[in-house]
């Protein structure tokens, strides 16, 4: 949630965040985490679509099939909104944040309410379970469960980083970035963050993509490792932080 606040003041939004979970985390990992009652996110959620006028909805950790049936019940009034959906299956540290059936629930729900969902390629395979699919693979198998997917890379050995983007219209791009030493901590979330405020402030898919890619990289290279483990992104500049 940090992480995502941070991202979009950098873009000049405002983030009006509803809980689903929370965690046991530090800067190597995910150790616990308790996904809260239905009625308590329901109640968050209304308090902000009442009060204010909604731009853009990002969604990040659900951890439950329950919390994926209380999101699909929210947004299913507020289809006109650009929806980024950011399946958080698994830490960065590789802990798990809910069974793969929770993965599973979104793709077969959720997905079809997004404008734009964004899995790495580890939470792509969990989605379209393909253990060893390709980018390629898992786009033809959850193309028909969303409008658009954003595939993210740099999760093997390689030295550039590949992010491919498919279009259910048949056309994809690829949005190449210098691969950086080390492992973050976030990295998913800026982007899914990032993607969501420039679509909030009316940037075109394809372009809010590329900004948004740009500016997490920017984060990654300008990240510190302030604790034992992974590197955390630097989301706001230094004056910002004094």
């Amino acid at each position: 949630m940090q992480a995502d606040i941070e991202a979009l003041l950098a873009q000049g939004c405002h983030a009006a965040a509803a809980v689903t979970a929370l965690t046991v985390q530090d800067t190597v990992n995910v150790s616990d985490f308790r996904v809260l009652d239905r009625e308590w996110v329901l109640a968050q959620a209304n308090a902000v679509l009442n009060d204010s006028p909604v731009a853009a909805v990002k969604l990040g950790m659900l951890g439950s099939l329950e919390m994926v049936d209380t999101v699909v019940e929210l947004l299913e009034g507020h289809r006109h909104l650009p929806l980024v959906c950011d399946p958080v299956l698994r830490a960065g540290g590789g802990g798990r944040l809910g069974k793969d059936e929770v993965g599973y629930a979104m793709r077969e729900r959720l997905l079809a309410l997004a404008t734009v969902a964004t899995p790495n390629l580890p939470e792509a395979r969990i989605l379209a379970e393909l253990p060893e699919g390709t980018a390629d693979e898992c786009a033809e198998k959850l193309l028909p469960y969303c409008e658009h997917l954003l595939i993210t890379g740099g999760h093997g050995d390689e030295h550039e980083v590949h992010n491919r983007l498919y279009l259910r219209n048949g056309q994809s791009r690829t949005f190449i970035c210098q691969r950086l030493p080390g492992s973050y901590h976030g990295s998913g979330c800026t982007l899914a963050s990032t993607l969501a405020g420039r679509l909030a402030l009316g940037q075109d898919l394809i372009s809010a993509v590329q900004t948004a890619l740009d500016y997490t990289w920017r984060t990654l290279r300008d990240a510190e490792q302030l604790g034992k483990g992974q590197f955390v992104p630097r989301r706001l500049p230094l004056d910002f932080c004094s």
